[in-house]
């Protein structure tokens, strides 16, 4: 047990406190109750990942249907006792704070579906079983609506199919009749979805209402240039001219407060981490560890991607959080989660492989 405690992945370890500190001198320079909560957040969030990563990742595949049932009635619960905020229900409170499961759930159904993967074959049949498999959790959370985690999950399940070596042919047997419903499916869309969409493919059509916060982002980031205006200088921010500065749009406050500079070790940070997930899942010999640390790689990615596209108007607005960075106790807890799971996967498997050479 002494040996796991120590046994932390410096590589994987020193960019995620980069970008938590990064995280905590953004929020107290916009709000010291943002920091004073964040840390808190932190601070539970590391007695997760601790305890987590002693954990034995067969337990973990034991259970895995368990956790899956469990995923899908905490889903909808919150959409029977959910707290109603701007049209959504997305959070339950438990003592005072506001929890918000689809966030949370994210590492245990990354373990649900690589154990599911693990059994599967390479044949259209199981292809198409996998999005059986995630069908009723997409839907429940299409319902609370959180359109920005439905796409988190879908674009995950993509990824993982793809890097599971299905072949690109049955995916034209999900993608061709997905394009053929959109004009369905536009239906069933929000209005602020539905306009959020709209306001991207032509950002100048109502600059005070629904483009409006593209536009202050956009605005945001290019005012920081190079070295920035320095901490708690920027007038975007503020000013709170930019909306959601310390979650969905916290990128676009850090650009403009510590310039390109502060983009730039941003991207440094993720592209370490995503180097050394690729590493563990590329050197590992156990398939459930191999697909689980694809997985864990690709939601990550794929988060990155979405809040950092729309933070510079190259994808519409849809309220993802970024990674370690953004305020938000769910969000965070869900990635150190993530973590511990991927480090109890790793530190199992390199013990197993002592014991088979002993």
């Amino acid at each position: 047990m002494v040996k796991r405690f120590f046994n932390f992945d410096p590589i994987l370890f020193v960019p995620v406190v980069i970008l938590v500190i990064l995280s905590l001198t953004t929020l107290y320079s916009i709000n010291f109750l943002y920091f004073r909560n964040q840390l808190i957040f932190l601070l539970v969030s590391i007695v997760f990942y601790v305890f987590i990563s002693f954990t034995n990742y067969r337990v973990l595949k034991m259970y895995s249907i368990p956790i899956y049932i469990a995923s899908l009635f905490l889903l909808f619960l919150v959409l029977l006792l959910g707290i109603e905020t701007r049209g959504s229900i997305r959070w339950i409170e438990i003592m005072g704070f506001r929890i918000q499961f689809s966030e949370i759930l994210k590492p245990f159904l990354a373990i649900s579906l690589a154990s599911f993967l693990v059994t599967r074959k390479n044949n259209l049949k199981h292809f198409l079983s996998v999005f059986l498999f995630l069908g009723p959790i997409l839907f429940l959370i299409f319902l609370q609506p959180d359109l920005g985690n439905t796409l988190i999950y879908l674009f995950v399940c993509f990824l993982a199919l793809i890097f599971f070596g299905f072949s690109y042919r049955y995916f034209a047997y999900v993608i061709v009749p997905f394009i053929i419903s959109v004009p369905v499916l536009w239906n069933f869309l929000h209005q602020y979805q539905k306009q959020r969409i709209l306001t991207f493919l032509n950002p100048t059509t109502d600059p005070l209402g629904s483009s409006y916060n593209v536009i202050q982002s956009l605005i945001t980031v290019g005012s920081g240039m190079f070295l920035g205006r320095g901490l708690g200088q920027g007038t975007q921010s503020s000013l709170s001219f930019l909306p959601e500065q310390h979650t969905d749009f916290i990128f676009a406050t850090i650009s403009e407060q510590f310039g390109f500079l502060g983009n730039l070790l941003i991207l440094v940070c993720f592209a370490v981490i995503f180097y050394r997930i690729y590493s563990i899942a590329k050197n590992s010999n156990d398939d459930f560890c191999r697909i689980f640390s694809a997985i864990v790689f690709f939601i990550i990615l794929v988060q990155v991607f979405l809040n950092i596209g729309m933070n510079i108007g190259i994808i519409p607005v849809v309220g993802v959080t970024l990674p370690f960075v953004s305020y938000g106790g769910s969000s965070l807890l869900s990635n150190f989660i993530l973590l511990g799971f991927l480090s109890a996967v790793r530190t199992s498997e390199k013990e197993s492989d002592i014991l088979q050479i002993r």
